[in-house]
């Protein structure tokens, strides 16, 4: 790979809700009537992340690196694809410029969730919480998110290569 001065990279996730699992998002676990249907924790803002540094440094996404018919991945706490993407990158030569994230969900409010969201990304990522962008909208009741279907969530990550 072309070490370059900056990557950017663009991740995508989707989870439909489910009866019977926990609502997690971006780490934290958010009281909710419903979780998100996944092998892993089903963390779609998670995964999106992870997704946007696979792509900045172009490489498959999490899909590859953590299958879903992988019995060693079920049920994995998503923070940890998080760290394993970050030390790829690190072992690339890259670090986390900042991460911008766009949830979009009928329900819930994750408003009251920022902070902390935000507080264990940042551990994970290895960057201070200002490095972190988390927003929330609605899907404006259009499409089988705006009827409440599920969660998704769009991410963007700036790498920044490392002095040789």
């Amino acid at each position: 790979m072309k070490k370059l001065p900056m990557r950017i990279g663009q991740g995508y996730d989707i989870h439909r809700f489910a009866e019977g699992r926990k609502l997690v998002l971006g780490g934290v676990e958010i009281p909710h009537r419903l979780g998100l249907l996944g092998h892993s924790d089903a963390d779609v803002l998670s995964h999106a992340v992870a997704d946007a540094m696979l792509g900045a440094l172009g490489l498959p996404d999490i899909g590859h690196y953590f299958p879903p018919n992988d019995p060693a991945c079920e049920g994995i706490n998503s923070q940890e694809i998080i760290i394993k993407t970050r030390k790829e990158a690190e072992r690339l030569g890259y670090r986390i410029g900042n991460v911008d994230i766009a949830l979009i969900a009928e329900e819930p409010k994750i408003g009251p969730y920022l902070k902390q969201m935000k507080a264990v990304l940042s551990e994970s990522l290895q960057v201070s919480p200002e490095q972190i962008g988390i927003k929330a909208t609605t899907n404006e009741k259009i499409g089988d998110i705006g009827r409440g279907a599920g969660i998704a969530c769009f991410a963007v990550c700036l790498l920044i290569a490392e002095a040789d």
